[in-house]
């Protein structure tokens, strides 16, 4: 059985949205992965299809009600664990992205309005997941990132499994900088080294500039990477 990503909104037309095109696009067209959405307003109980109400405690904005969410939860029967993208989750990295992509599926909660009743999310032991430390309108611009993620590293769907490898974050550390045709463009050129066909020469210039990189741009990923292999933060 194909992955499937189930995403519960109430705002479904926006997938599959970018999710149509590229990779994920034509590994959805070609059945390596389904994509399900499931309206929450179909399980209000007014005419109006409301779903939220006012905070207790008073405050601004809206809160999505539980009774609504839970019908919608209970309601859909898919494959995989129930994530809630929010700016209150743990932040998604890359190990993570491969847990859920090894597995049958992923079931997304899309919050929206100041957010869901935090009963709801106890209740299912929804795991709340976030890009990073800023808003968004809703959770669809998120639930539609995780899925590229996870659909990108699905058997069949990137031609060159070794270039996965290659990426950022595959071995903790930011992925070295690419180069193609020109060789000489607006005055800059090329790294000799990798004009030079030696491939060991090539592979340690490349590990060099990840580590330099990943050094400077993300401290935080830095020290987790020496504290693995061995070595201090410095």
């Amino acid at each position: 059985m194909a992955w499937q990503a189930t995403v519960l909104t109430i705002f479904p037309e926006m997938f599959p949205g970018s999710l149509a095109h590229s990779l994920a696009g034509k590994a959805l067209e070609d059945g390596k992965w389904r994509l399900l959405t499931v309206d929450i307003r179909d399980f209000a109980r007014d005419k109006h299809r409301s779903v939220d109400d006012a905070p207790f405690g008073g405050g601004p904005g809206m809160v999505m009600r539980p009774d609504i969410v839970d019908a919608a939860i209970v309601g859909t029967v898919a494959p995989g664990p129930l994530v809630c993208m929010s700016p209150r989750g743990r932040p998604l990295d890359q190990a993570r992205v491969a847990a859920l992509a090894a597995g049958d599926g992923v079931r997304i909660l899309c919050g929206r309005f100041e957010g869901i009743d935090q009963r709801v999310i106890e209740a299912h032991a929804i795991e709340e997941v976030s890009l990073g430390d800023f808003v968004l309108s809703g959770g669809e611009p998120a639930a539609l990132a995780l899925v590229d993620a996870c659909v990108r590293l699905l058997p069949g769907v990137v031609g060159d499994r070794a270039a996965l490898a290659e990426e950022s974050f595959e071995r903790g550390l930011l992925e070295y900088p690419h180069y193609t045709r020109p060789q000489i463009w607006q005055g800059r050129a090329v790294p000799e080294v990798l004009l030079s066909g030696h491939h060991e020469l090539i592979r340690r210039w490349r590990e060099a500039e990840a580590e330099r990189a990943t050094r400077e741009r993300r401290p935080d990923l830095w020290k987790r990477y020496r504290a693995r292999s061995g070595g201090d933060a410095s």
